[in-house]
């Protein structure tokens, strides 16, 4: 039996039956180094890049673990942002969807404490929250810790470079001291070794490579003359490669806006991210960049930061990154455990010394590659085959996912059209609205049948976003 097969761990039958109908068939490096001692109760510091594998490691590490009669709060998951605790805790819904009876809430801002507070009160197994939101729960006895097993703190050095480090330290002074506490991320700087050091009890290490972990990813780097040249540079990548999704990243949050604007401007199907957002607008466009209704992303680091989707086919870094850690991250999000992704890099000749840094900390040479030739501009960017429409109601309006497709698919006269179960993408109920994608030529129609129709015996307003 190989070691990199999951029936090879402590597992139960119900997770072994579910990996499988979820095709994983077979550990990736930072599973295989990591799960042993997770489920064997060590704590533990695992270092591998984004798309290694590492929420499938501690998730089923909790699950394993978890006492399904006993509805109290037994593991906790910390995150640096709403959108990373959002697909950590999907993710591991997904893992534990056939282990019954586990209940598993997300404590995050954007959403209202007191009903927050309410689902605590019912009893759940496991949380996944952002640092400051949870700190609110504990501090107002909301959130209880007695039976707490289980801590992790995923990408724990982007909540340290967000300002984290006081409400840490106040979230780890309420919980349990006799506890199994995992770190994992990308990078480890000298801070995250010194709150191992603290809390953590001779902790197993492990560190992955990108090649351990096949992640194939095609770099080029492309010389331009001056910042003014940027621009261009970005939209002949852009109009040289077939892609279905790509995010440029950005060094800063006006960065953001004046590319994302220029691209726009320019016809390409583009839209950025970053901190100075609305949350009901990031959430917006993060939906819009996951089903495919927008095709290119224009974030910062931090906003970035979550992003979990494996269809991204290519990174751009607009500036390159001031960090040389920070490289490898973004490269990561393009090549999600194996599949294979491009990461082209731009810069100017004054920033030829940041090249021979990342040069030697990648212990790779590195080679100047041509940019695509300007005949490209003459071509029309594009667009995505999916739209995506915004109805007006929610998991408040008890409104589900299949109300959606029966009110597109139903078959009536006065719209003279139907739509096919295949032309309905990604649906997402939120609190308050519910998106979905459909296929670009049938939008409209779309928009006129929830316009006409009925969803659970109601109107409710319905727009293309």
């Amino acid at each position: 039996m190989s070691e990199h097969n999951f029936s090879s761990l402590n597992l139960n039958q119900e997770i072994l039956d579910n990996l499988v109908s979820l095709g994983f068939s077979s550990m990736t490096a930072i599973q295989a180094q990591s799960l042993p001692a997770i489920l064997d109760g060590r704590d533990v510091i695992a270092k591998g890049q984004t798309g290694s594998g590492k929420t499938a490691a501690f998730g089923l590490g909790l699950i394993a673990k978890l006492e399904s009669k006993l509805f109290r709060v037994q593991s906790l998951v910390l995150c640096p942002t709403r959108e990373l605790a959002d697909q950590v805790a999907n993710e591991i819904r997904r893992l534990a969807r056939r282990t019954p009876n586990i209940k598993i809430i997300t404590l995050t801002g954007g959403s209202a404490f007191r009903l927050q507070a309410n689902s605590l009160k019912s009893g759940a197994h496991i949380v996944v929250g952002t640092p400051g939101r949870v700190e609110d729960h504990l501090k107002k006895d909301a959130l209880s810790v007695e039976h707490l097993r289980s801590l992790v703190l995923d990408e724990a050095d982007r909540m340290l470079d967000m300002g984290f480090q006081k409400t840490l330290d106040s979230i780890l002074g309420m919980l349990p001291t006799s506890r199994q506490t995992m770190m994992f991320s990308a990078t480890f700087p000298q801070e995250i070794e010194t709150i191992a050091n603290r809390v953590m009890r001779n902790p197993f290490k492990a560190t992955v490579s990108a090649n351990q972990d096949s992640v194939r990813v095609t770099e080029r780097f492309y010389l331009i003359e001056s910042e003014s040249e940027r621009n261009i540079a970005l939209q002949l990548l852009l109009l040289d490669c077939s892609f279905r999704a790509c995010v440029v990243f950005c060094n800063t949050r006006k960065d953001v806006q004046l590319v994302a604007g220029a691209l726009k401007s320019s016809g390409f199907s583009a839209a950025p991210l970053h901190g100075d957002m609305e949350q009901k607008d990031r959430d917006q466009t993060l939906i819009r960049f996951t089903n495919g209704s927008v095709s290119i992303l224009v974030a910062t680091d931090v906003a970035a930061r979550g992003l979990d989707i494996d269809s991204i086919d290519m990174v751009i870094n607009f500036h390159l990154p001031r960090e040389l850690d920070v490289y490898t991250h973004r490269i990561g999000r393009t090549a999600r455990a194996g599949e294979k992704g491009i990461a082209n890099s731009l810069y100017t000749s004054q920033e030829l010394f940041r090249i021979e840094q990342l040069s030697a900390h990648l212990a790779q040479d590195i080679h100047t590659s041509e940019l695509p030739a300007q005949a490209l501009l003459d071509q029309s960017p594009p667009r995505p085959k999916v739209s995506t429409l915004r109805i007006e109601a929610g998991k408040k309006q008890k409104l589900r996912a299949g109300d959606v497709v029966g009110a597109l698919t139903r078959t009536d006269d006065k719209n003279g059209s139907d739509i096919f179960g295949d032309q309905i993408g990604k649906i997402q109920v939120l609190e308050n609205w519910t998106y979905v994608a459909v296929a670009r030529d049938v939008a409209k129609l779309a928009l006129k049948k929830l316009a006409s129709g009925k969803l659970k015996g109601k109107s409710f307003r319905a727009r293309l976003i």
